[in-house]
């Protein structure tokens, strides 16, 4: 595996339920094609604290995995799309982060998060005020090179249009489930594609943390 040091390392935040190894076909493809990839678990991961707590997490684990200069591209699948969108939107995330890629994520709400009364889920309704907060500003998006990849299939995020988001590039995929959406090689492939964009922001100095 050669590592490109010219390209920004790679932060993988999972979805309800999942930990970083959900990410077992995606994470090593993106390092053969020469990305420093890492991930990170959240806990609890089963919805029982609020996202912003998570979100927190994800930024310790920045913070002490890269140096302070090292900008990151971003990819959050499911809930960890919301839990990265506040991390960005939020806790300081849009300083750093340069691509920011989600994956199915419920940036509208689902209508599944009812059938929970856990924190997280709550959260994740449509119209809950952790949504509202951060749609009323999701403009601060476009200083980023953001992407929104969903399937119109998805049972998860209901409806699965609650995936769009009015900035960005969207990219829709017939793929048939949720859990495939990280999986299937068009959606690896579009983020293979996402991540090799041109920056809307200049890159920074590489990073000497070690990938997984």
């Amino acid at each position: 595996m050669n590592i490109n040091s010219d390209r920004n390392p790679v932060l993988l935040v999972h979805g309800i339920n999942d930990t970083g190894a959900v990410f077992s076909k995606m994470a090593p493809y993106l390092s053969n094609l020469g990305w420093s990839v890492y991930d990170i678990s959240l806990t609890p991961n089963n919805g029982k604290v609020g996202l912003d707590e998570l979100a927190a997490q994800v930024a310790n684990y920045i913070d002490q995995t890269f140096a302070p200069s090292q900008p990151i591209d971003l990819v959050g699948f499911s809930m960890g799309g919301i839990v990265s969108r506040y991390y960005v939107q939020r806790i300081g995330g849009i300083e750093r982060v340069q691509r920011f890629i989600t994956i199915s994520s419920p940036h509208q709400g689902t209508k599944v998060a009812h059938l929970s009364q856990l924190p997280g889920c709550r959260q994740m309704r449509p119209s809950s005020s952790l949504i509202q907060d951060l749609n009323q500003d999701v403009e601060m998006l476009k200083q980023l090179n953001f992407t929104s990849i969903w399937t119109p299939f998805d049972l998860m995020i209901v409806p699965a249009k609650s995936s769009r988001l009015p900035v960005g590039r969207e990219i829709v995929l017939p793929v048939a489930a949720h859990a495939w959406m990280l999986t299937d090689p068009r959606s690896i492939q579009s983020v293979v594609t996402a991540l090799s964009e041109p920056l809307k922001r200049p890159a920074a100095q590489a990073s000497t943390a070690s990938p997984i």
